[in-house]
């Protein structure tokens, strides 16, 4: 099943497949390291939902909704 990174639940993790947008926001996502391949696993959402808190790469990243929602997961099975 594929979900954008703003819709997932606290604890759902997945594979990225696709990072939309252009330009800046698509080439700051790719420096960040938010690539097709890369485990993502999210920890927290603020209370309002935006930023939320994720794990890649062996380390913690905060995003905004609205850079979150240009990248497509891949849900991991049984989840």
């Amino acid at each position: 099943m594929i979900k954008t990174l703003d819709t997932l639940a606290i604890g759902e993790s997945g594979t990225i497949v696709k990072v939309h947008g252009e330009g800046r926001v698509r080439r700051r996502l790719f420096d960040m390291g938010l690539t097709p391949g890369a485990e993502v696993y999210l920890r927290k959402k603020a209370p309002l939902g935006d930023p939320l808190e994720i794990t890649l790469r062996g380390y913690e990243l905060s995003l905004r909704k609205d850079e979150a929602v240009n990248v497509d997961i891949e849900m991991k099975e049984g989840k």
